[in-house]
């Protein structure tokens, strides 16, 4: 969670960038306010398990960012914690079981799926990716993220935009690129 607290914070102004075109400009100053509070919430009281630092993290989430970020993400962290339950050590192997479990709960929070234009467009192909490597988790999330920009949102604040929702790059489905990235990182 210190590795994607970093990222965010080292990106949250290209993610405000990204959603300054297509959305309210407020993504990555969310999540930097989101992954600040999960870090100091973590650091107050460590978890011993990995299940419980996501459940805690997703918490966090929840109750520090605004929009849609902050139930998404939250719902993606709470109930990835839960699949892995109370296990002290996770296996890739399971925390991509885990994940595609969290990544199901998202998407039928937000009633999205890949092609919307939207995160999901990221960790569902990362979900499927973790199940080979952290390595082709994280490239397949930014496959994923990139591959956003000639679709047109059908779901949240872009889809307003109808066609002029084409040629920019969706940043829920960059912040969790980022996610994955740093995922693979401390993987590595």
């Amino acid at each position: 969670m210190a590795a994607a607290a970093a990222a965010v914070d080292r990106e949250a102004d290209r993610l405000t960038e990204l959603d300054s075109a297509i959305g309210d400009a407020d993504h990555g100053a969310n999540l930097k306010r989101g992954f600040a509070a999960v870090t100091t919430a973590l650091e107050k009281e460590p978890p011993t398990t990995p299940g419980a630092v996501l459940t805690v993290a997703g918490r966090q989430l929840i109750s520090t960012v605004g929009g849609a970020s902050g139930p998404l993400y939250g719902t993606l962290l709470r109930r990835t914690g839960k699949a892995l339950g109370d296990a002290e050590r996770v296996s890739r192997a399971a925390l991509a079981e885990a994940l595609t479990a969290g990544v199901a709960a998202v998407a039928q929070l937000g009633g999205a799926q890949v092609g919307d234009k939207t995160m999901l467009d990221a960790l569902v192909p990362a979900a499927e990716g973790l199940a080979t490597s952290f390595a082709a988790a994280r490239e397949a999330a930014e496959a994923g993220a990139l591959g956003t920009v000639p679709l047109r949102a059908r779901k949240g604040r872009a889809s307003y935009l109808g066609e002029r929702s084409v040629g920019h790059q969706d940043p829920g489905a960059t912040s969790s690129a980022l996610l994955m990235a740093a995922l693979a990182e401390v993987a590595a």
